[in-house]
């Protein structure tokens, strides 16, 4: 049955809460459809309940009631969920307002009182227990939120790397395409440059052999003439015969003899300059355009901010940091970056180009090290910050490195082998510090830079040589590259 307040806000002609109410003279309200659709039909603006004349064809809206109404609806609506999502005892038909703590179990006011099921169990209100579960839940969530937000994280950051493999591979390609338009550049004009030589001596030696031809026709032409009139004079008979021989003899006598025609040595094209060892050739030119870097940065590895050459030789402190994953491999602390290959035997040297750069770092780093944060632990290494120079390593926080000058270039060496690793001036081979450690792990060059010099390792040029190797029994004749800065 409808209480007070929901009849004092129903609409008289639908019987249902007043919808956009408006208020006639009268004081009556109703719903602004449900009048104008009665005005419609009866044709005239009486009201439908007293049915006094209005003096308005649109009356004012009732603001306020339609205020009431909508705050009737709203509790309304909230009761109506609340009492359909709160069950039922089975038993009693009363609402389930109490959960027995024993059982776990929702139960009425009634079984709580009166039934032997919980006799002696304890309850809470469902209010309570609510916000207690709750808690609970939300301490059995924040785990899995917790691993959401990390793998959230990281398909975030695969998402990156994804995108930025496909720009690793396009700005790769490109990069090997252009290597080898150069080459192919240098192929081609090595093939031009030979094929004109052979089309120089072609033409010189067949002008040689065209002027031999001529020559030799140019002879047989008046020998020919020659011996042709005699021929005729000897089948001439008897007196006209002796009549014309003396004639006949001088002029086979002044008629000159060549030498005797020899072949023109070296005539044929020199085919054995053009095509022996070819291949060896074109290649051993090929060196002026060759170089060798016994260190390439890894661009994997380096920090954000810092930028690589195109050949991976060259490292530079840029302006801001690039968008780029931060994968594993990648130093996200300090300004570093590493290179490709590591050493875990042998002997290596390269020479790093620091000319005027006023805070480095250049040393060796364990390769199984976890890259993230400051890294300490096996990282030997010469540092120039301040005007000064300190060697740093894992048992060396900081110690003072004197040199005569700066030099522009430092020679990196590591005897794996025999646990050294030492630096000097490139230029005059003054020593400037050694390591000496017992290496159990691959290590792998670490430059780092603050400073917007580039720092650079130096390549080194391709020389060819052939070497000659010769005993009693064999000839043997080797080919060896060999590699000098």
């Amino acid at each position: 049955m409808a209480s007070k307040l929901e009849r004092d806000l129903s609409c008289p002609v639908c019987q249902d809460i007043l919808k956009v109410p408006v208020l006639l003279s009268c004081n009556h309200s109703f719903c602004k459809d449900c009048l104008q659709n009665v005005w419609a039909d009866r044709q005239n603006l009486e009201c439908p309940l007293c049915k006094r004349r209005s003096s308005k064809e649109c009356p004012s809206p009732n603001l306020a009631l339609k205020k009431q109404c909508e705050a009737f609806l709203r509790v309304r609506g909230s009761d109506s969920a609340a009492a359909e999502s709160r069950p039922l005892c089975s038993l009693h038909s009363e609402t389930l307002d109490f959960l027995c703590l024993d059982d776990q179990q929702l139960v009425c006011s009634i079984c709580c009182r009166d039934s032997e099921t919980h006799g002696d169990h304890r309850f809470k209100p469902v209010d309570e227990a609510v916000g207690e579960h709750k808690k609970k839940l939300q301490d059995y969530l924040k785990p899995l939120q917790k691993k959401l937000r990390v793998i959230r994280e990281i398909k975030g950051n695969c998402d990156q790397t994804a995108e930025h493999i496909k720009v690793q591979a396009e700005y790769t390609e490109k990069e090997i395409r252009e290597e080898f338009k150069r080459l192919h550049q240098f192929l081609d004009e090595e093939e031009e440059a030979r094929l004109a030589a052979l089309r120089e001596e072609e033409e010189q030696k067949s002008e040689l052999m065209k002027e031999k031809i001529r020559a030799l026709s140019t002879e047989m032409t008046a020998l020919s003439e020659t011996i042709g009139a005699t021929e005729r004079q000897l089948r001439v008979k008897d007196a006209s015969f002796l009549q014309n021989y003396k004639a006949v003899v001088e002029r086979v006598q002044q008629q000159p003899l060549p030498d005797d025609p020899e072949l023109v040595s070296g005539a044929l094209i020199d085919v054995a300059r053009h095509l022996g060892n070819l291949r060896f050739n074109v290649w051993d030119k090929m060196k002026e355009m060759v170089s060798y870097s016994p260190v390439i940065l890894d661009p994997n590895t380096a920090h954000p901010n810092l930028i690589l050459s195109e050949d991976l030789t060259v490292v530079t402190k840029g302006q801001a940091k690039q968008e780029v994953p931060d994968n594993p491999e990648r130093i996200n602390h300090f300004f570093s970056v590493v290179g490709s290959e590591g050493f875990n035997s042998g002997s290596h040297s390269w020479d790093v180009e620091v000319r005027n750069n006023t805070a480095f770092v250049v040393g060796m780093l364990e390769g199984s090290l976890q890259r993230k944060g400051v890294i300490w632990f096996g990282l030997w290494r010469l540092m120039f910050c301040n005007g000064e120079y300190k060697c740093l390593s894992p048992s060396d926080t900081g110690t003072d490195v004197t040199v005569m000058r700066n030099p522009k270039r430092i020679r990196v060496h590591l005897d794996w082998d025999r646990g050294q690793l030492s630096f000097s001036d490139a230029d005059t081979n003054a020593h400037i510090h050694s390591y000496t450690h017992t290496f159990t792990d691959r290590l792998f060059p670490y430059i780092s830079t603050w400073s917007e010099v580039p720092i650079k390792i130096r390549s080194m040029k391709v020389s060819v040589a052939v070497e000659q190797h010769r005993d009693a029994a064999t000839a043997e004749i080797k080919c060896s590259t060999h590699i000098f800065s």
